[in-house]
């Protein structure tokens, strides 16, 4: 996203698209913020999917109120996978990366490490990757340092970019 001088952001649409978490959206408004202003576009965070059937449920998308969410580590199968297919429709679309955690989609190279370690199923992977990498285990400050690194869409995950682009494209198709 770039800046447009002379833009002014667009009053909100109804539609809005809904991400997993607070890293996942500070992420999506560092990125694309510009271009969603001007779109009139609204992210906001769900603390996780298994209340998507019931905020989705709340939301009532339609025509005029398309609803997008992005959601980690969909893949099929998966406890997500079922929920995403639960509520996708017409005027509900919901897209995912394969990365465990929204860090994962940020690229090694532009945060100064060869790879993302890999963390043993059942360990949290925020805290693993801390521990593996040798960075202190305040997950928080972890990832204000992580997203301070994160300049443009280029330091992002090809896995990503797509996906938030097919939310934002979704959420603007008109009625």
């Amino acid at each position: 996203s770039v800046a447009v001088p002379g833009a002014r952001a667009r009053v909100a649409r109804a539609g809005r698209i809904y991400v997993e978490g607070r890293h996942d959206a500070e992420l999506v408004e560092k990125v694309w913020g510009d271009d969603l202003r001007i779109e009139g576009v609204v992210v906001e965070y769900l603390e996780g999917v298994d209340d998507l059937p019931a905020i989705v449920a709340e939301f009532a998308p339609g025509a005029d109120a398309r609803l997008g969410v992005l959601v980690d580590h969909l893949l099929p199968g998966t406890k997500e996978w079922r929920i995403a297919q639960s509520v996708t429709s017409d005027h509900a679309l919901v897209v995912g990366h394969p990365y465990i955690d929204i860090w994962e989609a940020v690229k090694p190279s532009a945060v100064g490490i060869p790879a993302w370690p890999r963390v043993p199923r059942g360990q949290d992977w925020k805290t693993g990757v801390c521990k593996a990498l040798g960075w202190p285990e305040n997950t928080g400050a972890v990832w204000q340092a992580i997203l301070a690194k994160v300049t443009s869409y280029r330091d992002l995950e090809p896995e990503l970019l797509g996906r938030v682009e097919e939310l934002i494209d979704f959420v603007t198709a008109e009625a």
